[in-house]
């Protein structure tokens, strides 16, 4: 499943408190090439050899992104936000399903696999900028939801003068927030009414107010309840919140008034609604 920002945040904060301080003793690829072919990964393998001795100061999330910050002028950016698996190992060093596998100095280990598209990159401090997913989630003038900036005031001035249709607003490499994929948008603009398509300046104001609260509850309630059903943990724990509207409401009505829940092709991807409450 997708990883977006709830669940980046999990990850980042479960990996900043298990993995702050220790030294990177190894990095082992395997299963890589694929990857490297289409830009997901660094060209040359080798760059990974300098996260050897570096430790760990901080792990931190914007986004979709994953930001491993060493202290030896290296990074870690981890972007599986098309589906990945990232796991800590306490002292099973046997694991063997893995894109990047990292060997700290007290046994323990972090194994990260992409299960469809994303990024596993080895970066010096200078290239950081070099990298679209973390210019693009890291870019302060972009608005987190998850930011105190996030307010209904600044969102609705944006979504006022903003002509496109609601999913370029909130997905994609236009937003004007991070962290949302098709997933979250088909869930928050099913709890907040609004159709699929409709532009992000023709919302009246209590409909701004519906989609900015929607976006506020979804987003907080995938971190409380710790992550999507279909997501597993820095530890393997399955996340327990369960989307509103997705595909996972294929074939099924409405809970609200019962009518059959539709499914439309809306900016590049398949987004399930019902036809009677979203308007």
């Amino acid at each position: 499943m997708s990883i977006e920002l709830p669940e980046a945040k999990i990850l980042a904060e479960q990996m900043n408190k298990e993995l702050q301080g220790k030294i990177i003793i190894s990095c082992h690829l395997q299963d890589y090439e694929r990857l490297q072919k289409i830009g997901m990964m660094n060209k040359d393998i080798k760059t990974f050899d300098h996260l050897i001795d570096g430790k760990i100061e901080s792990v931190t999330s914007r986004g979709n992104v994953i930001h491993v910050k060493l202290n030896n002028g290296m990074n870690l950016i981890l972007g599986p936000e098309y589906g990945g698996r990232i796991f800590y190992h306490a002292s099973d060093k046997t694991v063997s399903n893995f894109h990047l596998k990292v060997d700290f100095n007290d046994d323990t280990a972090l194994t990260v696999r992409l299960t469809s598209m994303g990024v596993i990159n080895a970066m010096r401090d200078n290239e950081l900028e070099r990298s679209y997913v973390y210019r693009r989630d890291f870019n302060p003038e972009v608005l987190s939801p998850l930011d105190e900036e996030f307010t209904f005031e600044r969102f609705s001035k944006i979504l006022a003068d903003n002509n496109r249709a609601l999913k370029s607003v909130l997905v994609g490499k236009d937003a004007v927030v991070v962290g949302l994929s098709n997933s979250a948008f088909q869930d928050i603009i099913y709890r907040a009414r609004l159709h699929p398509k409709r532009k992000a300046s023709e919302l009246k104001k209590d409909e701004m107010n519906a989609l900015c609260e929607a976006i506020k509850f979804v987003l907080h309630e995938r971190i409380r309840l710790g992550g999507k059903d279909q997501f597993n943990d820095l530890y393997g724990n399955q996340g327990g919140y369960i989307p509103a509207m997705g595909p996972n409401m294929k074939q099924q009505t409405c809970p609200k008034c019962k009518a059959p829940i539709e499914k439309m092709s809306v900016g590049g991807g398949h987004v399930y609604f019902c036809p009677k409450c979203q308007i």
